[in-house]
């Protein structure tokens, strides 16, 4: 067994640190558009159609100048 320098063990510590966090942010980001999907498929098709109907008037209820009609 090779015995390293104590300045190479630190080095080969931080990257072992480095990937570990590495791992950590990409399964919490998994996680985070696991949950944001389940709650989209959720909605049920009329809710949907609803919520665009919705947003599609109030988005032409403004004129460009911004005044309302």
């Amino acid at each position: 067994m090779r015995v390293y320098p104590k300045r190479m063990r630190r080095r080969v510590r931080w990257w072992k640190v480095l990937g570990l966090a590495g791992l950590a942010g990409v399964a919490a980001s998994g996680v985070v558009i696991a949950r944001a999907e389940r709650r989209r498929r959720a909605y049920t098709p009329e809710e949907i159609r609803d919520r665009l109907r919705n947003r599609h008037a109030e988005a032409n209820s403004f004129s460009p100048t911004g005044e309302q009609d």
